[in-house]
């Protein structure tokens, strides 16, 4: 029998977790994305099946200044970054899905950023 790789470990974990998260118009779905080099956060509508919204490192405004896109430093201003692109479009209230990951690190930053930038989840 073969081993699943952790990226498949992962995946699985968040599709049993989709089963139950769901972004509404009222109350989109905060999506987290973390790679090798980058991460990225969108702001999902599942019902349309539309994204309102996206931040990620590889923008140059949130990038500049930064020594490193892989750091929690980077994740804060992701998390910042996008907070701010969904207040604009008058939504506060989200629901947070780690997509798997585990909740801590770059993705615990970018929540506790997207937080105290005024998302509610």
């Amino acid at each position: 029998m073969a081993r699943l790789s952790k990226e498949e470990i992962r995946r699985k974990r968040h599709l049993r977790v989709r089963k139950k998260v769901a972004g509404t118009p009222e109350r989109p779905r905060l999506v987290v994305r973390r790679t090798l080099h980058h991460i990225y956060a969108a702001v999902v509508d599942d019902t349309r099946g539309h994204t309102l919204a996206a931040a990620s490192t590889r923008e140059r405004d949130v990038a500049a200044g930064l020594t490193s896109k892989t750091n929690i430093e980077a994740a804060r201003r992701v998390g910042s970054a996008i907070a701010a692109k969904v207040k604009a479009l008058g939504v506060v209230r989200v629901v947070f899905d780690r997509a798997g990951y585990q909740y801590h690190g770059r993705v615990q930053a970018l929540a506790d950023a997207a937080r105290e930038s005024g998302l509610e989840f």
